[in-house]
């Protein structure tokens, strides 16, 4: 049934992948394999036929602004009766029209031109209350006062018609004004105070209102039953557009707004939306390939013309930023799933990823650490619970193949053997047993609580003797986990120092709780460092070393200690070979291999586990870096599961 399950579901996402691929449309990369649509020809007429309707109307406003209706003023009216001085007199029109363009280059001039045309209508006029009215007029307009309110008047239009107002960076706004005030709480200083009054402004509380709303009215325009909305954008170098296109027969629909781009933080463009007109180049019909290079030509602003999307689109929700590590490499151009390659965001296994969008909960948008400022459109990753079905699909497979070659070359199963080989291969379709990211947080180690330093390594990779130089020069600041053991004092050691001696029946209780960090018998004795002992080292201030097994690593893990743990790799086999040499040692070629075989294999494996790792390849190097790495806990946070900070 699983099988099946996921049987459907990869042949799903492979057609998605064939018959819907996105692309981004201003990110270069490789040109998609989709096929091109047919235009449509009802739709074509259909777009030219709204362009024609659209161009009457824009040519009926303008001419709309210039009409001017006598009836709407009694003064009017009575200029339109005077003979001499009508509304519809071409001299007027022209003095009117030039006074206009007057006012674009010389307010001064302007105002001279209407103080003219004032003499002449007064002069027309033969009521006395009509003059007199004139007269004031020509009183305020001649004002020093009036003249350099009327000369700001024109800069500020001139600088508001070219400059489109902005719009809102967030609808959100309540909801930070909330973090600070908070904040803010328990201060009373006189700035604090003044912050505090501009928060409760009645006119900032309703700005998520203003912020929230789709779009202006003047952009709204009704067509055949339907709303097109126009949308203008800027775009440039540094702030691409941020958004990717699909084909759905002979329509371009926007598929994805990507974080970071002009698009996503103007919120004017919506997943659904179908593209008409771009700079009024019609984009039905078109391919997506073609929309691409149309858009990468372009710079500046951008005018969409657009179908809005007929879906319910969610409250609109402040999301936070979920930091994880990642536990397996990933490279989208080996990925066939993935909805757009050109932003899919390669990792390696160990990277800490900044997942700011979880909208689709199979493609996560996210930031790789330290590359924020270098990449300013998010990358697409794959979502935890999508990786987990292709790993479980995988791993089923595997299990499966295994199964299969074993029925060939092993005797045939009982069917207690075949039934315990089914509960196997259900437990391995367990989500939860397979990695794919962890939540991480960052973490400031206190000074007087050091996180314990774990260094592991394979059989001579160099990891003891790393410790025991830690430990001889700076004892004061290094120390080990006294161990337990079942073994009987001998004279010169005393209890809490060498060891700490116990019953067996006391070691074996406190192992079966999980109080060991690790363990192990020798002459019939039990040896083991349990975390009370670890504990009573950092609480004395001092760095407690350990030197792990890969056993010991998840009961570390899951305990309250915070370790931060170091692997330390072999060189290559030759330098290896050299420097087990300086030591005095002979191995052998072949134990060499096995040194080289194990550490890849403890990488493998547990990799997930290492905050850091370091080559042998020099003695004196490799110690100082581990000094470095040591230091930096004190003047750096370090990434850590969030869950140890719960």
């Amino acid at each position: 049934m699983i099988m099946s399950h996921m049987n459907g579901y990869v042949q799903e996402a492979s057609s998605q992948a064939k018959g819907h691929r996105e692309r981004a449309v201003d990110c270069p990369g490789e040109e998609s394999s989709l096929v091109k649509s047919p235009q449509s020809s009802a739709h074509m007429e259909r777009i030219q036929h709204y362009q024609e309707e659209l161009r009457k109307r824009r040519e009926e406003d303008i001419r709309g602004k210039h009409d001017i209706d006598p009836n709407a003023s009694l003064r009017l009216k009575k200029l339109s009766q005077n003979p001499k001085v009508g509304i519809d007199n071409p001299t007027f029109e022209g003095k009117e029209k030039a006074a206009k363009d007057t006012c674009s280059q010389d307010p001064v001039a302007d105002l001279t031109e209407f103080l003219q045309a004032l003499k002449r209508a007064k002069h027309c006029l033969s009521d006395t209350q009509s003059q007199q009215d004139v007269e004031l007029i020509m009183q305020l307009v001649a004002k020093e006062d009036f003249r350099n309110a009327y000369a700001i008047y024109g800069a500020v239009s001139q600088q508001m018609n070219r400059v489109s107002p902005t719009s809102p960076l967030t609808a959100q706004a309540g909801d930070l004004c909330q973090e600070v005030q908070k904040i803010l709480q328990s201060n009373h200083q006189k700035e604090v105070l003044e912050l505090k009054a501009l928060l409760t402004n009645p006119h900032l509380k309703a700005h998520d209102g203003v912020a929230g709303q789709e779009l202006p009215e003047e952009n709204l325009i009704q067509y055949l039953g339907e709303t097109v909305k126009l949308v203008r954008l800027e775009k440039s170098r540094d702030t691409p557009l941020g958004a990717t296109v699909r084909n759905d027969m002979d329509s371009v629909l926007v598929s994805r707004v990507v974080k970071g781009g002009a698009a996503e933080k103007s919120g004017l463009l919506s997943e659904g939306d179908e593209i008409l007109e771009i700079n009024g180049i019609s984009i039905r019909g078109k391919h997506v390939n073609e929309v691409h290079d149309l858009l990468q030509q372009m710079q500046g602003t951008l005018t969409f013309l657009l179908i809005p999307s007929s879906q319910i689109k969610p409250a609109p929700h402040r999301q936070t930023v979920m930091h994880v590590r990642a536990y397996f490499d990933y490279d989208p151009s080996d990925d066939p799933f993935v909805p757009c390659r050109e932003l899919g965001l390669s990792f390696q296994k160990g990277d800490i990823l900044h997942v700011i969008s979880q909208d689709d909960p199979n493609w996560w948008q996210a930031y790789r650490d330290g590359d924020e400022d270098n990449q300013p459109l998010a990358g697409l990753v794959p979502g935890k619970s999508f990786q987990q079905q292709r790993e479980t699909l995988k791993k089923t497979i595997t299990d499966r193949s295994r199964e299969h070659q074993g029925k060939l070359w092993y005797p045939k199963k009982s069917k207690k053997q075949r039934k315990k080989s089914a509960s196997t291969l259900n437990r391995n379709i367990d989500y939860d047993d397979i990695l794919t990211y962890e939540e991480m947080s960052l973490y400031h180690q206190p000074a007087n609580r050091k996180r314990p330093i774990g260094l592991i390594g394979p059989t001579n990779s160099g990891h003891d003797e790393l410790r025991r130089r830690l430990l001889s020069i700076e004892p004061e600041k290094f120390a080990v986990a006294v161990p337990h053991t079942t073994r009987n004092s001998r004279i010169h050691e005393r209890n809490g120092r060498e060891y700490n001696f116990v019953s067996r029946a006391a070691f074996e209780t406190d192992l079966a709780a999980g109080k060991f960090i690790e363990s192990g018998e020798y002459e019939k004795n039990l040896y083991g460092t349990s975390t009370d002992s670890a504990r009573h080292v950092i609480n004395s201030g001092r760095i407690c070393l350990l030197c792990l097994h890969t056993r010991s690593l998840q009961v570390l893990r899951t305990s309250n200690l915070k370790p931060y743990v170091i692997f330390i790799a072999p060189p290559s086999q030759e330098r290896l070979r050299t420097l087990l040499a300086a030591e005095g040692k002979t191995p052998k070629p072949e134990e060499l291999k096995e040194v080289i075989e194990k550490a890849r294999e403890m990488e493998l494996n547990f990799g997930h586990f290492f905050d850091a790792t370091i080559v042998n390849m020099d003695p004196e190097q490799a110690f100082h870096e581990l000094r470095r790495l040591i230091d930096k806990l004190d003047t750096e946070p370090q990434w850590v599961p969030t869950s140890w900070l719960c």
